[in-house]
């Protein structure tokens, strides 16, 4: 099995990434998570993946974080969910969000994601309680992420597309209050 790949990033269009590992390219399908912050074309990139041999293919999906790759294996294991609609939902939620929403509960949050329906959200509520949110959610980790998903909402709500949002959130610093981070968010989004 083909656990991580450390290589040069050789080529990226949505969703697929292909990374040179020594002469090699892998061809790894990541969700838009990923995606959106990998770096430039050329530079070295380290992706943890997960492998899926199916009949007609063979597929390899790439992942930055531990996490993200967790929910992704969490997601398959549920009936009626393939990889493709495990990436759509690692695309639109982060794991944590994922992870939180899973905990509360909340159909809503899943069912904004495209390909997701009431029923599916409702199965994947039920297959995932309490199989997501205790590896997701670290102690330290789950105020700068609230912070920052908060900050997410706020530039969504005025109108901002995710990937815009998204920029902008790369750019603040990590313990940024929720406040402090819309003000600076908005100020880089106006230039």
């Amino acid at each position: 099995m083909i656990s991580r790949l450390t290589g040069v990033l050789a080529e990226k269009a949505p969703p697929h990434v292909l990374v040179d590992v020594q002469g090699v390219g892998y061809e790894v399908q990541v969700p838009m998570s990923t995606f959106y912050n990998l770096p430039e074309l050329g530079a070295k990139v380290t992706l943890l993946t997960q492998f899926i041999v199916r009949e007609d293919a063979q597929l390899l999906f790439g992942f930055l974080t531990a996490a993200e790759r967790e929910s992704f294996r969490e997601l398959v294991k549920v009936s009626g969910v393939g990889p493709r609609i495990a990436l759509a939902l690692l695309s639109g939620l982060s794991a944590n969000e994922l992870a939180q929403a899973v905990s509360a509960q909340d159909t809503t949050r899943l069912v904004k994601v495209p390909g997701i329906g009431k029923k599916t959200a409702e199965r994947l509520l039920l297959e995932l309680k309490g199989k997501l949110a205790p590896a997701l959610v670290l102690p330290g980790q789950a105020a700068a992420s609230d912070a920052q998903a908060d900050i997410l909402q706020a530039l969504m709500a005025l109108g901002y597309s995710d990937k815009e949002a998204q920029a902008a959130l790369k750019a603040l610093p990590a313990d940024v209050s929720v406040s402090d981070g819309i003000k600076q968010a908005l100020k880089a989004l106006a230039r």
